[in-house]
């Protein structure tokens, strides 16, 4: 259409081009109210759109990212030993790691001397191996 037969060259003298005499284009009736009004309502479609994360909340202290989910005690390793282990050169190796397993306490008393290969120890689990003459290695090392 040519801008010459549009509406609004009608209105350009116009104060209001032809939003009203009082209001002008300027409050809030136009836009379906002020704020966040109508977002459950009329503007939910605009809410789903443009604000996807509008509702919930965010945690403001994440899950810490260490989590132990399996673990073993001192006094568990004679079973584990007769589940897993392996006797190599005169050794007895528990790789509790492959065992699925992450962690090793120190609950128990340590009778037997273990090459015991895992992610992470306690320092009395340690200090229980190696006073008997075990050994303990994390796994990367």
């Amino acid at each position: 259409m040519a801008t010459r037969l549009r509406k609004t060259r009608r209105l350009r003298g116009g104060r209001h081009m032809g939003w009203g005499q009082v209001g002008q284009h300027r409050a809030s009736g136009h836009k379906g109210g002020l704020g966040v009004s109508g977002m459950m309502k009329h503007h939910y479609s605009t809410l789903l759109k443009e604000d996807p994360d509008h509702f919930g909340h965010r945690s403001t202290s994440p899950p810490h990212p260490n989590v132990t989910r399996k673990w073993a005690s001192i006094r568990d390793l004679d079973d584990l030993f007769a589940k897993f282990g392996s006797d190599e050169g005169g050794k007895k190796i528990i790789d509790l790691t492959a065992a699925g397993y992450d962690k090793l306490l120190g609950g128990g008393k340590a009778t037997t001397p273990y090459l015991i290969k895992v992610g992470k120890f306690t320092a009395s689990a340690e200090e229980k191996i190696k006073a008997v003459g075990g050994e303990v290695l994390t796994r990367n090392g």
